[in-house]
């Protein structure tokens, strides 16, 4: 499995190709777009950032799977949104909008991973390699307060 320093580094490689292309390129596809999460560190409190892609869209929630490449942990920016909830996601190289993570329920997950792993299988082989189901998160606009 991939070590925390390999996943900041293709992050980190992720971000200069969207620098390098004036922000054109590194957004993925309409299919399956890129988005930056921003969650509050669980532990420092400060910020943190991460590239993803989303490969579902569910009404006005954009999907991202918690997948960290079938390892047996959730994904450092999994955790921290689980408690933290209130996130900043950027879309397309737009500005940061506020929105609310959660965690798909049973009956949601049910009906979405099918769907994401028939055009992602990449997906379904990270399932395989570990015990812990891997959890689906929507993001969904916050709505003004």
């Amino acid at each position: 499995m991939p070590s925390d320093t390999t996943f900041k580094a293709l992050n980190a490689l992720h971000r200069v190709v969207q620098r390098a292309s004036g922000r054109r390129l590194g957004w993925g596809t309409s299919r399956t777009p890129a988005l930056e999460l921003t969650t509050t560190g669980r532990r420092s409190g400060k910020p943190h950032s991460v590239m993803l892609y989303s490969p579902l869209q569910d009404g006005d929630s954009y999907v991202v799977v918690a997948s960290r490449g079938g390892d047996d942990r959730h994904p450092a920016w999994f955790l921290n949104l689980r408690d933290e909830p209130r996130i900043e996601v950027a879309l397309q190289g737009g500005p940061r909008r506020p929105m609310v993570a959660r965690v798909a329920t049973s009956d949601e997950r049910a009906r979405m991973w099918p769907l994401i792993t028939a055009q992602h299988r990449n997906y379904a082989g990270y399932q395989k390699r570990t015990s812990r189901e891997i959890p689906l998160v929507l993001l969904t606009p916050d709505p003004p307060h």
